[in-house]
């Protein structure tokens, strides 16, 4: 009797949530299992070509191919390649687990909506999975080219429910063929019909000849008949290719259910040649603004030879959202990653398309308003990223930044910086902003009322990376920014003279008692020509650390000196009124840290002792 010589193995516990989640939420949607397994047995033959031509491995005459079997009795498919194959711990690690770090995170953070779920798996990559949509039982059987020696395989079999089992067996060649066993409500994929036009839709652009086994009747013999193009896209001619061919390729290059907000398709002649057809996704992915995912969505082919993923030496940081393609005839074969980083072509190609890129972002700002706010809405946190990491390009990526402001009044981000200077106050000569922790802080904060009231338009920045961006961006069309919550004697003298403000005995004594019992917190205490409404307001020295600046330095841990202040007064103010009548001591201390506290609640958000503050705000009640 024949020992079983199977072994078994349970899945990886977010393989099992994710197995379950594809099979009772990808209905919809089921013919993708033919799309991804086509697409590994198709990344399978591109490092098998690669290993040949870096001569990591001898073997001449190779003729790569895909190929698929449907059996009608059986009610199954087979899909077979000559790739790199596998071995026995690759394939455990390929098919037992999710070997991604972010794995957790993702299953975590799934929507409710079944839509949204499509497009997350795709951008995992674990296309291989949506076999059991489909499928009753998998059998991949597999073998590496280094085990070409051997007479013997892997054979890897699962029902997609807890467990896989694992088996040696006998195999002549390398590669891998995957069988899929349909379940019974799913034979309308034995049509040769339809996995002919799934191909189509999906696969057409694959290099190597996808092949379907046909029986002619005539002659009651089988033979294989190519079904996809076998052309890489972006070799073609952009008048050659239709807009539905680039829709689709960009589905199947980056697993997207969404189509793109638009591409750019063109080839670079001269010096150094190459071709690149890169694409504007139209969703952000979630993992994308991770610190730690700083992965482009760029495929490096040479001479229509895959070479890697994620390439990011020829896209900068700050545009790693672009999706694509660059085939270029400029480089070696078997280059490496290192090499790439410190290559002077690649720097060259990088600079180029850096270039390409921005201008046409900037043609898509001007020409299709819909479509850049979608892309600004998706993108504009990591674009603004641009402003320090690339000052080559500065100018450009500033004129793309949009914002919100005092006349936009919405917290959608709209305005460009060239639409707030045509708009500008005949006297204005500076372009002012003001970065608070929310858009709600900012459009209330005290520091916008002399503006409101000259109608001076103010930027609205509120987004954690707007501190450190403004840092890099000093001027734009010769214009300074210029921080309304700094002090700035040029725009006190043209928007905040009044001459109705007179400054008498009272005023003077008052102004005296709070930079006496407020010396520990403010350099000086000043008149304000800038409140309507407000009875105080915190400034800081233009050189100094922005309130905000400062609670993001307390987030990451690092600890800095606190920041003094000047303390602008309303004396219109009733309250400022108020405290000018108190001549106890005690009690005029007490309305004067009050004051203090409460402007420093509006420029920070938060005290550093918020019960002192209700505390102090309680005995004052109480002695009215």
């Amino acid at each position: 009797m024949k020992k079983n010589t199977k072994e078994k193995y349970q899945f990886q516990s977010e393989t099992k949530q994710l197995l379950h989640l594809m099979i009772h939420s990808l209905y919809s949607n089921k013919e993708i299992f033919i799309r991804e397994l086509i697409s590994n047995a198709s990344d399978a033959i591109n490092k098998m070509k690669f290993n040949i031509l870096s001569n990591k491995i001898h073997k001449t005459n190779y003729k790569e191919y895909i190929r698929i079997i449907i059996n009608k009795k059986e009610k199954k498919i087979v899909i077979s390649d000559n790739g790199i194959g596998m071995t026995k711990d690759e394939i455990i690690n390929n098919l037992g687990m999710i070997a991604n770090s972010g794995t957790k995170k993702f299953l975590s953070e799934l929507p409710k909506e079944h839509s949204k779920i499509n497009q997350l798996i795709g951008n995992f990559g674990v296309g291989f999975y949506s076999t059991f949509i489909v499928s009753q039982t998998v059998i991949v059987k597999t073998k590496h080219i280094d085990e070409q020696e051997s007479n013997y395989g892997v054979l890897w079999e699962s029902q997609g429910q807890g467990e896989y089992f694992i088996e040696k067996i006998k195999k002549e060649n390398h590669g891998t063929d995957v069988e899929i066993y349909l379940k019974e409500t799913e034979i309308e994929f034995l049509e040769d019909w339809k996995i002919k036009s799934i191909i189509k839709k999906y696969s057409d652009h694959i290099s190597a000849p996808i092949e379907i086994q046909e029986y002619n009747q005539k002659n009651k013999t089988f033979s294989w008949i190519q079904v996809n193009k076998g052309k890489a896209l972006w070799k073609l001619k952009k008048t050659d290719i239709t807009k539905n061919e680039y829709q689709e390729f960009y589905k199947n290059l980056t697993n997207d259910i969404h189509e793109p907000i638009s591409w750019m398709h063109s080839t670079i002649e001269g010096t150094y040649e190459y071709t690149y057809l890169l694409y504007i996704p139209s969703k952000l992915t979630w993992n994308i603004l991770d610190p730690e995912n700083k992965k482009s969505g760029l495929k490096l082919y040479i001479k229509k030879i895959y070479i890697m993923d994620d390439v990011n030496q020829f896209l900068p940081n700050y545009l790693r959202f672009i999706k694509g393609v660059l085939d270029t005839n400029s480089l070696p074969i078997n280059i490496s990653r290192e090499i790439l980083q410190n290559n002077n072509i690649t720097q060259k190609i990088k600079n180029t398309i850096t270039k390409k890129i921005l201008k046409f972002i900037h043609q898509l700002s001007l020409n299709d308003d819909q479509k850049y706010k979608i892309f600004w809405k998706e993108f504009g946190l990591i674009f603004k990223e641009g402003i320090a990491e690339d000052i080559q390009n500065q100018e450009i990526i500033a004129s793309l930044l949009r914002f919100s402001s005092i006349q936009t009044n919405s917290e959608q981000q709209t305005l460009s910086l060239e639409t707030y200077i045509q708009n500008m106050h005949e006297k204005q000569k500076k372009i002012y902003f003001l970065i608070a922790e929310n858009y709600e802080a900012a459009s209330t904060s005290p520091h916008l009322e002399i503006f409101r009231k000259n109608n001076i338009d103010v930027l609205l920045l509120s987004e954690r990376i707007d501190e450190w961006m403004m840092n890099y961006l000093t001027t734009f069309k010769n214009k300074t920014f210029q921080s309304i919550n700094k002090i700035d004697q040029e725009s006190e003298k043209l928007f905040y003279t009044d001459q109705n403000i007179k400054i008498t005995t009272k005023i003077k004594t008052l102004l005296h008692d709070i930079e006496e019992i407020l010396k520990k917190n403010i350099i000086s205490a000043q008149i304000s020509q800038r409140l309507t409404e407000s009875p105080a307001i915190l400034l800081s020295d233009k050189n100094s650390v922005s309130s905000h600046m400062l609670k993001l330095f307390a987030a990451t841990g690092k600890k800095i000196p606190a920041i003094k202040y000047t303390l602008q007064i309303n004396p219109k103010h009733p309250l400022i009124k108020k405290i000018i009548q108190i001549t106890e001591i005690k009690k005029r201390k007490l309305w004067i840290q009050m004051l203090f506290d409460q402007a420093l609640l509006s420029e920070q958000g938060s005290l550093k002792n918020p019960n002192h503050f209700i505390k102090t705000i309680n005995k004052l009640l109480i002695e009215q």
